[in-house]
């Protein structure tokens, strides 16, 4: 068989296996297709297809079907950051400042040092050697794993209180509220990680060149026909993503920023809405899969299972631990915090995507890089089943206003 069948038989598996988990499983309530690919990925990868069946697994994800699929992987993951970068809105946030910044800073702020704390204790020693990447300082690596500890997977709590329907509820649209301060202070965290100081130059002319050519592009996109201005903007998400890499940071870095300084209302909302389900349903799995491949289990199952147990107790718990605070200065009524925080630690696709960033930049070693997946998933699986119980007790607050 030449590159290409083989190619097209990779791309039918990763279609094909988890669709079919999915829909004849019956999976939906506690883990929706997106986690049901991530999982897939995880099994077709080295640790576990690569282990039990060596020469299909060679023959199929051979150097060049990588390649291809990466190419694949990485257009997939820059479009589906772009899109969140425009959805990013955080004029509700500045109307309810007060309690959006308290609920948002301790919600980041206290997972960060819980997760500090687990990345103290993987580079004490306690659960072996190995964790932490060959070009990081040690301070790159606790943050690393802390802020994977802390972030809100911004897009799928979207899908997931879509799916509960409450993301149109007040109590909807504020945990919309304090995911998108978090969301916007994860990538300033991500950003500080990666600042290279040997490469500070050529990062200082990224930023400097981005927020000039950033005000260029919105008085001038503005002037354009609706559809010129998508061509407009995926020509900005390329320069930006290039220049980011150029400079140090990271190619998803750039495509975040490259949204961020977009307006959604200057864009057909059915239009940006089926863009985003495209890109899930069309390209995404291939990232998935991509993920999947860079896994790796030599440390031992048991030992990297009791890694992602502990980054997963100290995420759960640190997120809820932040929200009570607040719900405890702001005076919320009794089982309020206990909610918004279950929602609110959802993780999967972006922290999947900033361990992407850690283990490319070398931050993190791919048994990390394993962890931190397997925590991804749990902390997904858990949230409906945890979070739907209490919706049906809680019926007045998710109608109560804002």
């Amino acid at each position: 068989m030449n590159t290409t069948e083989i190619y097209l038989i990779a791309m039918a598996v990763v279609f094909t296996v988890p669709y079919l988990i999915w829909r004849l499983g019956n999976t939906q309530y506690f883990a929706p297709l997106v986690v049901v690919q991530i999982i897939t990925g995880i099994l077709l990868g080295p640790g576990i297809l690569g282990k039990a069946f060596p020469e299909y697994y060679q023959f199929v994800f051979n150097p060049s079907v990588v390649l291809a699929l990466n190419g694949v992987a990485w257009w997939a993951v820059m479009l589906f950051v772009f899109i969140a970068g425009i959805e990013l809105d955080l004029s509700q946030a500045w109307q309810h400042k007060k309690e959006s910044g308290i609920t948002a800073g301790l919600a980041l702020g206290v997972p960060l040092i819980f997760g500090a704390a687990a990345a103290l204790v993987m580079q004490s020693g306690a659960l072996g050697t190995g964790w932490m990447g060959i070009k990081a300082e040690g301070w790159q690596f606790t943050m690393g794993v802390a802020m994977s500890c802390a972030v809100t997977a911004l897009p799928i709590l979207i899908l997931l209180m879509e799916r509960l329907e409450i993301l149109r509820q007040p109590i909807g649209q504020r945990i919309l509220r304090y995911a998108s301060l978090d969301d916007i202070a994860i990538w300033g965290v991500l950003a500080l990680i990666l600042m290279d100081w040997t490469r500070v130059g050529k990062q200082v002319i990224f930023l400097m060149a981005f927020a000039l050519l950033s005000y260029v592009l919105r008085q001038l996109i503005q002037k354009l026909p609706s559809h010129d201005r998508w061509y407009m903007a995926i020509i900005w998400l390329i320069v930006c993503a290039f220049g980011a890499d150029w400079s140090g940071l990271h190619f998803m870095v750039g495509a975040f920023l490259a949204g961020a300084v977009i307006e959604a209302n200057w864009f057909d909302q059915q239009q940006m809405d089926m863009l985003r389900h495209h890109v899930l349903l069309v390209m995404m799995p291939v990232f998935f899969l991509s993920t999947g491949l860079r896994t790796n289990w030599d440390m031992g199952g048991y030992t990297v299972f009791l890694a992602a147990s502990l980054l997963l107790i100290a995420s759960v718990a640190g997120k809820l631990a932040g929200v009570h605070m607040a719900g405890k200065i702001l005076k919320w009524q009794t089982g309020e915090a206990s909610l918004i925080g279950w929602l609110l630690q959802t993780k999967a696709l972006i922290m999947i995507i900033f361990a992407n960033v850690l283990l490319d930049k070398q931050i993190i070693t791919s048994e990390t890089f394993t962890a931190l997946l397997l925590m991804a998933v749990g902390s997904t699986m858990l949230t409906t089943p945890v979070v739907a119980p209490m919706l049906n007790r809680m019926k007045d607050l998710v109608y109560k206003s804002s």
